[in-house]
């Protein structure tokens, strides 16, 4: 669950909602299936509910983050909803170091939405992290987010995009709960000053 919050003279509030299960095939390859996407938003304009794009992932895992020099996992989703349709790839790199654990995560989007799908926009992202093991039970860090938007696929008017914050992790037994927060850094019309993401799950 991720809320979303623009300030200024076209605030508005989003809540976007994912319902992922996810599959070990193999000890190095996972499926994971996103049955429906959906969000609430409340603005000037309107309020209320609206379904978003179902989902499939796949996750590949080359090396391990404890036993080799770094671990690296390749990653590749694809997206499809009302007027959507949306190509997801993505490096992830992550390192074990005892309680400190560091990740990098680069990834590449393809967009298009729109009548006929006739909308089109590129982006690179680029995340870093790091969190500590305060205890068995609880981590703790900070995520740093660089975003590089091209509309059409062009880099007009070159917007980039900054966020960075802490995060919170709990886990006990088969479950777990991980609380992010990003601010803007950034001053990008249009784009969240402010968001909250919490991620859940239940292992079986």
């Amino acid at each position: 669950m991720t809320w979303k919050r623009i300030t200024g003279p076209a605030s508005s509030d989003k809540v976007d909602f994912r319902h992922e299960i996810e599959y070990g095939v193999t000890d190095k390859f996972q499926v994971s299936l996103y049955l429906a996407d959906w969000f609430y938003v409340a603005s000037r304009d309107r309020s209320g509910f609206g379904y978003s794009d179902s989902a499939i992932e796949l996750i590949y895992n080359l090396t391990n983050p404890v036993d080799d020099p770094i671990g690296l996992s390749i990653y590749g989703e694809i997206k499809a909803g009302d007027r959507l349709l949306e190509l997801e790839s993505k490096l992830i790199a992550q390192k074990n170091l005892g309680p400190l654990i560091l990740a990098y995560n680069a990834t590449l989007e393809s967009i298009w939405e729109g009548d006929a799908l006739g909308e089109r926009e590129g982006e690179f992202s680029q995340a870093l992290g790091a969190s500590y093991e305060i205890s068995p039970r609880i981590s703790a860090g900070v995520e740093l987010l660089h975003e590089f938007v091209f509309p059409d696929w062009h880099d007009r008017g070159g917007i980039r995009n900054f966020f960075a914050g802490p995060n919170v992790s709990y886990r006990r037994q088969n479950w777990f709960v991980t609380v992010t927060a990003l601010a803007q850094a950034t001053n990008t019309e249009g784009e969240p000053d402010f968001q909250v993401r919490t991620i859940f799950g239940i292992g079986l």
